[in-house]
């Protein structure tokens, strides 16, 4: 990894970033059938989704025709096969969390109503996915596929039904509301579910086929809960309920249904046995929910991304433009080409959104090609299970942990990167490699969702500011009101922000997940010897920041005894998570950097004209790194020293003051020693007016010491921002946005 010469480092971008970059940085330059998909969802996104937002279509509740026809535009440019097995009409070998994740991303680019509506029915397919029974799959995958060139059908579409009707809504996905019962069991035969759910916010439900819904059961002679699938004919009610009035997404279709249905048991989701003449659910509601919304969730937290994103362009263009057509305005003038842009806080403002949207995309598709890792991985680990004999829950997670040892122990070989006897054996462990890639998955799944969403959220308010009195006008340049308004809703979807970091506090602390992290400090180290611009230094300090307060929390108790880091500590636990967000977005934005260094050298030939692009991406890192590490030191700062009591001027002993007689008997021995003396108590008792002495650090001075190199690591970050900002300034855009087509 060679830096970069001072003559290229003057080169500045040229266009905005392109198709070949983003698929070198997300790593998919080498699946051509990604590429395709990505081409079609954008020219679905761009044409006619975004015609019916400029035609107003999210003027209305109402599932209407022309809403209707955006499915037919999603199953003919190959949108709906995307998520299907080949064996089931699919036409994408392998997982497809990247696929989807893309999918969403170029939707959500334009409106993420319509990513909703295309991946709703991915969600409904995916508990059966996940854990269905073989029956299962074939069957609803195979009517969901597009009719094929001759068939004479129309695909079925589904819907995923959790949250109960208000007050629950949303509250613990825990919690259900929905009863499942025995209507009926005849001896020899199948027994015959009366289902009874209300259903809250559910998406597609204005033209579902089929539902899977959670339900507890209501009758002794089923366990625990289940997720069954409910189907339009089934006998009893099957009311697609009353419309949901949304301020954001009106292009899904959701509402809040009702379900009276007698099913067979066979539609349990992953089947069941009887046992002792009770039906038994191989998977109960939250093992299911488990396993599809650690792979839904990281497509949701893209959508928010894509909205930052796609505002760089509308935002440089209405700033550029800002001071055009008034008549002291002269073709030619600064004013006239620059507008706003002439100022640096303009500039600047740009440069960091930008920054966050390119940090929230990076995590995102690192999560989602964490999962299409993973996937094949689970299925083995799954198959070596069952031939041990091995069940699940407590006895798995008791038999996975027998490989926690080799596992730490495969990881130290790579950070040392030798090539002995157990690094070789532990590459072709699957339960070894299983492991590390669940715990990496485990924690950027909830973190890609919670900074996502939740800081995207906040940026997206902060374009429209950008773009003045314009950005709150329905035809704003980007659609960037209507972005910012769903940015709201994607924040709670799938689990609101709290669900997450409750995830996330279990998921950090895990050892091979620890073990992992630490090695990847020294990593970020590494790429600061050969790039120091990309501010991969300060994002090692923070880490290692990071590390230093878990450590201290977890071993630390309050100024009152209680104990710092438990689950009842949210104040400390989920803002400790906040924290660890920051580092793991910008950390792997400064790794999409280095892939694409890396590959445009290799592939100099057709990469002509990325050496600029790189360069400003640099710049990015580096903005984006200083302002990770700004807030991980903050809060942990705040944490390590919040939970102390101030001194007092009355503690006992005067601890963290000096009395005046003290100091006049010390001044024998040490003269001078009084002009540095600050808080002192004289003799009547007076002392500065002030709440106490000065706090001392005390027994943190080692994260003290962390803290000031963290500070001090911020060196070059603000250089970093005025070169991108001239970059920015100088970048080609089109004259006309591109979009709708």
């Amino acid at each position: 990894m060679a830096a970069i010469s001072p003559a290229i480092q003057e080169e500045t971008l040229r266009t905005l970033p392109g198709d070949t970059v983003r698929q070198l940085q997300w790593r998919f330059a080498e699946r051509y059938d990604l590429q395709m998909l990505v081409q079609a969802a954008r020219e679905v996104a761009r044409g006619p989704v975004a015609r019916l937002v400029a035609s107003g279509a999210r003027q209305t509740h109402e599932w209407t025709a022309a809403k209707h026809a955006l499915l037919e535009e999603f199953d003919s440019s190959g949108i709906t096969s995307a998520f299907l097995d080949t064996e089931n009409g699919g036409y994408l070998i392998g997982p497809k969390n990247l696929a989807l994740a893309l999918i969403a991303f170029e939707l959500a680019w334009v409106d993420a109503g319509a990513a909703t509506a295309s991946l709703a029915g991915c969600l409904a397919l995916s508990p059966i996915h996940e854990r269905g029974t073989t029956e299962q799959r074939a069957r609803y995958m195979s009517l969901c596929a597009p009719a094929s060139p001759g068939e004479d059908r129309k695909p079925w579409r589904g819907a995923f039904c959790l949250t109960e009707p208000l007050p629950y809504a949303g509250v613990d996905t825990g919690m259900l509301g929905g009863k499942v019962t025995i209507a009926e069991w005849k001896e020899g035969q199948e027994p015959l579910l009366q289902v009874e759910k209300r259903g809250r916010f559910i998406t597609n439900m204005g033209f579902a086929n089929f539902v899977t819904a959670a339900v507890d059961t209501a009758d002794p002679r089923i366990t625990g809960s289940c997720m069954v699938i409910l189907e339009e004919g089934d006998p009893g009610v099957f009311d697609r309920g009353s419309i949901t009035r949304k301020l954001v997404h009106q292009l899904s279709s959701t509402s809040d249904p009702i379900f009276s249905l007698r099913v067979p048991a066979s539609r349990i989701v992953g089947g069941y046995t009887v046992k002792e003449g009770r039906i038994v659910p191989n998977f109960n509601h939250s093992e299911i929910i488990e396993a599809v919304f650690a792979r839904t969730r990281v497509t949701v937290a893209l959508m928010t991304s894509a909205k930052l994103l796609s505002a760089v362009e509308p935002v440089v263009r209405y700033q550029r433009n800002r001071f055009r057509g008034a008549q002291q305005i002269k073709a030619g003038s600064l004013r006239y080409e620059q507008g706003l842009q002439q100022r640096e806080d303009a500039l600047h403002r740009v440069v960091d959104l930008w920054a966050m949207g390119e940090a929230g995309a990076a995590l995102g598709f690192a999560a989602a090609r964490a999962f299409d890792e993973l996937d094949p991985l689970e299925k083995e680990k799954d198959k070596l299970r069952e031939e041990a004999g091995i069940g699940g829950g407590r006895a798995e997670l008791k038999w996975l942990k027998g490989v926690w040892p080799a596992a730490v122990e495969y990881v130290h070989h790579q950070a040392t990167n030798t090539a002995g006897a157990v690094q070789k054996a532990a590459n072709q462990d699957v339960l070894v490699r299983y492991v590390l890639a669940d715990a990496v998955a485990g924690v950027l799944c909830p973190a890609a969702k919670l900074w996502n969403t939740g800081t995207g959220a906040n940026a997206m308010r902060e374009a429209l500011s950008l773009m003045g009195g314009y950005g709150i006008t329905e035809d704003c340049p980007g659609f960037l009101a209507y972005k910012w308004m769903d940015a709201q809703l994607e924040a709670t979807y799938e689990g609101p922000e709290a669900v997450q970091r409750r995830n996330l506090i279990v998921t950090m602390t895990h050892e091979l997940f620890l073990e992992q992290f630490r090695q990847w400090i020294p990593e970020m180290r590494r790429i600061a010897a050969h790039r120091p611009a990309t501010g991969a230094c300060v994002v090692a300090s923070a880490m290692k920041l990071w590390l230093w307060t878990l450590n201290h929390l977890q071993n630390t108790s309050d100024a009152d005894g209680s104990k710092l880091y438990s689950s009842a500590r949210q104040g400390v636990t989920f803002r400790l998570a906040d924290a660890l967000c920051w580092l793991l977005a910008s950390r792997q934005q400064i790794l999409d950097l280095m892939e694409l260094e890396a590959k445009s050298a290799a592939n100099a030939a057709g990469c002509d004209g990325l050496t600029s692009t790189v360069t400003f991406l640099s710049d990015l890192c580096h903005v984006q790194a200083a302002r990770a590490a700004g807030e991980a030191g903050r809060i942990c700062a705040d944490l390590v020293y919040g939970y102390n009591r101030h001194p007092s001027w009355d503690d006992p002993e005067h601890k963290g003051c000096f009395l005046g007689e003290e100091l006049e008997a010390w001044e024998a021995y040490a003269p001078g020693m009084t002009a540095f003396a600050l808080d002192v108590i004289q003799p009547d008792g007076s002392h500065p007016e002030k709440a106490g002495p000065c706090a001392q650090c005390g027994e943190n001075s080692a994260f003290q010491q962390q803290r000031n190199r963290l500070d001090l690591c911020l060196t070059g970050s603000q250089l970093a921002k005025d070169r991108a900002a001239r970059a920015l300034a100088m970048v080609m855009i089109p004259e006309v946005p591109d979009y709708p087509r």
